[in-house]
């Protein structure tokens, strides 16, 4: 066609446009919402990406450097920018073998003998300042409500060189060591405003007055109090059992006027032991291959996350393109609304000479205009929308923005996703009005067809093709997984589409056992393919959609309800002693007395201890280990030899070795080996057969798992404590096995390699006890308010979260799919409705001659009802088929990417599972076509216009 006829054919639709402003608006709107959608991420996710001048602030605010002692006597290889971990650490002390001394290079030594702040001094650049980043523990601070678990740092806010770092954000920085800036999180927890007072455990007698907001624009949710230099981590009790020291082991480097530290000062530090990160290497990086550690990293296959990265990309291409074909099925019945209504002036066109092609441009070009306005509109709302909750994003997000980030091609290339949207969805009502007697078109007759065998057979074809490609692709290997699952399942929908025409031919034969009203909207819509066709599909597209979210849901759900492990049996109230350090265990006392008090009923107190051997491991003291060991012909071999198989070698004996596919989840948090009594097994492990308890008075045993047990004994292997050879070598601990008289109790949850004997047995044995906490087990669950209570009042004894109440797997997905439905719901509705227009305008002649022969006014209403439920019925019947096999491929991807070495054959089966929802699809099946007709009856007028036949 010439430029000519697209200008007059964009005119003739923006003008129809204009007139059938409903049903524009309507496909504006399903144009425009997805494109403000992807507008909005596109958006959010480059402003949320910094460059690198905005990570290199955030790293280390206006320092020219931000310098770290890893450990010393060690080396490392790093990247240019280390963020995130991005180095390794080479330690001589665990290179040497058979416990010969470490060899150590002259760096390393040096960085051995020499203290760190010192060492950094000697090798930056003469006339370099170190601001120090001392980083204190977690403590607790006192609160409105009592006390708030915090952590600790020390900082001059004053200095320029934390600006854009570690910001004031209101108030002023701390001007004395009585001051203290924190974060807006601690204000919101703990309830105190500036100008407040609060107080760190153990440092009572000094609080500091709290002056300023401050904020790290990488980290808005965490709760910090910022002090003074000197002023607070020095003077903080030893709670940790490994000591509290303010000694810098990082720092922000200010150089003088003319140095740098360029890539050669990094990896010269880097042997030392140093990790740095440099303004002038980020903002300048050297070449991939002049860098070690990802050289190192390239060799031997990169870091491990691409299987990871791989999944989701899969999962997002499907989830997109399947959102983008439904668009484009929904909107084609709006687009067949207005072929069918402007049957007459398409008819003139091409009795006037048009051609097929002008009538085809005719209606394309609507989908252009609406295409093109939909995709302005939604790109204009999603970036007014970014902008408007910027800050609200920023917040639920934890991160500031670097800045707001347009980026022109991308937003092209959104805008052309609306434009090819509307499109597509013109191109078969632009089809089908080219093909259209002309004749009819003037008279307002319709040339009824069959449907095509032809077409039904590519259907069929195409819905076997796609749903192979889509099952077998998410079974295969990665290189084409996404396009295979993404393909599949898009050429299996549009399978089904084609034969749709077909299969709404053979639902018309089920109209012999209806009553008039539903036979006589039956036959309308058998008898006028041309608009059943896609209204079904519209209404499928949206349900398909809605089966799929909800069957992935339900077996993501099912997954994490099977993969679950209880702390014990339900309604359990479990108290440990936090981090296990001496005052934590002399507290445990005082522990158990406040829940008591604050929970009533708890019932019996098993008290619980942990079983150690030749030391308690408490306060940073050596100690051996305890564990529960199979039977010498249940071991899987990798594991039980002296020297390290190769890895190649591992990889095959664990990939094919049944003895080392074994799922070893448990429950219980105290640890593998326990001393109690027959109240412990009770409260814990929901053990109630006496004999269990009788055995274990008498010095057995009592073990959970029959893969431990053979012949009435339990193997136990202990090995001494850790010690180090010549030059601060490991040397290997000796290992030692014995057996003990045992007996097999089935528990109420999976607790493998675990076994309860007396304090008195252990004693026996060798082993030491040390109190690890209580369990009860109350008749009834205790309330979330008693658990809370009693939290508050342990709040005062320690820092650490210490109580726990077994409340069994607690399910999130149900509102999530529940509103999912809803949502789909409506759309399947507005579909439904749009159908029911489009019949509505195709039966005023039937309706007009029902009306001349007598019939009541009611029928208008009756027989609208009755079309739309019967489409919403063909639709959702079919949308219910074709949503399983997205969903289905998504699970078996998920499953794929799960399976390593040593993976049991239940937790394969588990990250693949497919569960089918059938009470939501049942109701979407049958509520969804009752609810559209009911609402099509209820909004279509009863009374009617008799109007002129013509031809």
């Amino acid at each position: 066609m010439k430029p000519g006829a697209w200008r007059l054919a964009l005119r003739i639709a923006r003008r129809d446009a204009l007139r059938a402003k409903g049903r524009s608006a309507l496909v504006i709107a399903m144009v425009a919402l997805p494109v403000l959608g992807v507008t909005g991420a596109d958006v959010f996710f480059r402003s949320a990406t910094l460059e690198p001048a905005e990570r290199v602030v955030r790293t280390m605010g206006q320092a020219d450097g931000q310098l770290e002692m890893v450990e010393r006597g060690t080396s490392v290889t790093q990247a240019p920018d280390p963020g995130d971990h991005s180095y390794r650490v080479f330690d001589p002390k665990y290179e040497a073998k058979d416990g010969a001394a470490p060899r150590y290079t002259p760096e390393q030594q040096r960085s051995r003998d020499t203290e760190p702040t010192r060492l950094a001094q000697q090798l930056l650049p003469p006339g370099s300042t170190l601001v120090p980043e001392p980083q204190g523990p977690d403590t607790a601070a006192s609160s409105t409500e009592g006390l708030l678990t915090t952590r600790t740092s020390e900082a001059d806010l004053t200095d320029p060189v934390w600006h854009g770092r570690l910001d004031v954000v209101e108030g002023s920085a701390p001007a004395n060591d009585q001051q203290a800036a924190v974060t807006r999180e601690f204000l919101n927890r703990s309830g105190l405003r500036i100008g407040d007072r609060t107080a760190v455990r153990g440092l009572e007698s000094t609080p500091f007055t709290i002056t300023a907001v401050v904020e790290y624009p990488d980290d808005l949710k965490g709760t910090e109090l910022v002090t003074r230099p000197g002023t607070l981590i020095g003077k903080l009790p030893d709670t940790s059992g490994h000591g509290t020291t303010a000694a810098a082991t990082r720092w922000l480097v200010k150089l003088p006027a003319g140095a740098t530290l360029d890539w050669a000062k990094v990896t010269e530090l880097n042997g030392y032991g140093f990790v740095l990160a440099s303004r002038s290497v980020i903002l300048h990086p050297p070449a991939r291959a002049d860098v070690p550690f990802y050289v190192e990293m390239d060799r031997t296959g990169g870091s491990g996350t691409a299987l990871l990265d791989r999944t989701y990309v899969v999962i997002l291409a499907t989830v997109v393109g399947m959102a983008l074909l439904e668009i484009v099925l929904l909107a084609g019945p709006a687009f067949a609304v207005g072929a069918r209504r402007s049957r007459r002036q398409l008819g003139l066109l091409a009795a006037a000479g048009g051609d097929r092609a002008n009538v085809r441009a005719v209606v394309l070009g609507g989908g252009v205009v609406l295409g093109l306005t939909g995709a302005a509109i939604g790109l204009g709302l999603g970036i007014a929308l970014v902008g408007l909750l910027r800050t609200r994003a920023e917040e639920y997000s934890g991160a500031r923005f670097g800045h707001f980030n347009l980026q022109p091609l991308d937003l092209l290339g959104v805008l052309l996703v609306g434009l090819v949207t509307g499109l597509l969805a013109a191109i078969v009502p632009a089809v089908q009005a080219s093909r259209q007697d002309v004749v009819s078109a003037l008279t307002g007759r319709d040339s009824l067809k069959p449907p095509s065998r032809k077409l039904a057979l590519l259907g069929v074809l195409m819905l076997g093709t796609g749903t192979a490609l889509a099952l077998v692709g998410a079974t295969s290997g990665f290189s084409s997984r996404t396009l295979a699952v993404l393909g599949g399942s898009l050429i299996a929908e549009l399978g089904m589409v084609a034969l749709t025409p077909y299969l709404v031919g053979l639902f018309g034969k089920l109209g012999r056992w209806l009553s008039l009203g539903p036979r006589l909207a039956l036959r309308d819509s058998v008898r006028h393919r041309g608009r059943t066709a896609p209204a079904v599909a519209a209404v499928m597209a949206a349900v398909a959609g809605s089966v799929a979210v909800n069957v992935y849901l339900a077996s993501y759900d099912d997954q994490y309800r099977r993969e679950y492990v209880a702390a014990g049996p339900p309604g359990a109230v479990i108290l440990g002693t936090g981090y296990g350090t001496s005052t934590e265990t002399k507290l445990l006392p005082q522990m158990r007395d406040t829940v008591e008090r604050s929970i009533s009923g708890l019932g019996p107190r098993a008290d619980v201890s942990h079983v150690d051997y030749k030391g308690d491991c408490q306060d940073g003291t050596s100690c051996g280990y305890v564990e529960v060991m199979p039977p010498k012909e249940r071991r899987c071999p990798v594991f039980d030899r002296d020297v390290p198989a190769d890895p190649d070698e591992t990889k095959r004996v664990m990939s094919t070795d049944p003895r080392c596919q074994v799922n070893q989840r448990r429950g219980s948090q105290y640890g593998d080996v326990t001393a109690g009594d027959a109240t412990l097994l009770r409260n814990l492990y929901g053990v109630t057969d006496p004999a269990a308890g009788q055995a274990l008075t008498a010095g057995k045993a009592v073990v959970f798992d029959p893969r431990y047990y053979e012949d009435g004994k339990v193997v136990l292997r202990f090995s001494e404590p850790a010690t180090t050879g010549t030059g601060g070598t490991p040397a290997k601990p000796r290992i030692t096995e014995t057996t003990v008289d045992a007996v097999l109790a089935p528990s109420a949850m999976p607790a493998p390699g675990q076994i309860v004997m007396t304090p008195d047995t252990a004693t026996r044995l060798g082993f030491t006890t040390r109190p690890a906490g209580s369990v009860w087990l109350p008749g009834a669950t205790p309330s979330d308010g008693d658990q809370q209570k009693a939290d508050g009042a342990l709040g005062k004894l320690t820092d650490h979260t210490v109580l726990s109440v077994e409340r069994g797997y607690q399910s999130k997905a149900g509102l999530v799919g529940l509103g999912l439905a809803g949502f789909a719901g409506l759309v399947a509705l507005g579909a439904a409705g749009i159908a029911t227009g489009l019949a509505a305008a195709d039966s005023q002649r039937d309706l007009t001659t029902l009306a001349a022969v007598g019939a009541e006014p009611r029928i208008r209403r009756s027989l609208s009802g009755f079309q739309c439920g019967v489409i919403a019925a063909m639709g959702t019947l079919l949308g219910a088929v074709c949503g399983l096999l997205p969903a289905i491929a998504l699970r078996k991807v998920q499953g794929l990417a799960a399976d390593y070495p040593g993976i049991s054959p239940e937790e394969l089966a588990d990250k693949s599972s497919v569960v089918l929802p059938w009470p939501t699809i049942a109701a979407t099946v049958v509520v969804l076509p009752l609810l559209a007709a009911a609402l099509a009856a209820l909004l279509t007028r009863s009374r009617m216009s008799l109007l002129r036949r013509t031809g």
